[in-house]
């Protein structure tokens, strides 16, 4: 079963987005299910990396560029997975913290903390703004 974000509408509230929707979009993310992830989006959402060569990182607007980036993280760490998810939701504003743990094209290990600092429109997720530690890999399993 795919877990789907709420589709009762509504005007400027997030009313429907709760820290059980982000949790649903947190395991979609550990899914690797593009589709579950971009029916949480707003049709011109936004994500904003923690890496890039912008002071937000890289800016990726609209469903196409959204949906290519999310995508990204999957091809550069096929073993990626968003894990200790604490999530949380105030008016059109939340959180999601999170540890990432995957391996690297080259074999070390990544492991290191991060937030997504959500907007919210209409019962969605309108940018998904991500910041993570920078820490060293570990060295590779053996």
């Amino acid at each position: 079963m795919t877990a789907q974000p709420s589709s009762s509408s509504s005007s400027s509230s997030s009313s429907s987005v709760t820290t059980q929707t982000l949790a649903a979009f947190s395991d979609a993310w550990n899914r690797h299910d593009i589709d579950a992830l971009m029916g949480f989006m707003t049709e011109d959402c936004i994500f904003q990396t923690a890496a890039g060569p912008d002071a937000c990182g890289t800016r990726h607007v609209g469903t196409e560029a959204v949906r290519k980036a999310f995508a990204a993280a999957w091809q550069a760490v096929p073993d990626a997975q968003w894990i200790n998810g604490r999530h949380f939701v105030h008016g059109d504003f939340g959180t999601s913290q999170w540890t990432f743990t995957g391996t690297a094209a080259d074999g070390s290990r990544i492991e290191t903390d991060g937030i997504d600092v959500f907007t919210f429109r209409g019962g969605k997720i309108h940018l998904k703004n991500v910041f993570r530690k920078a820490r060293p890999n570990l060295p590779a399993a053996r």
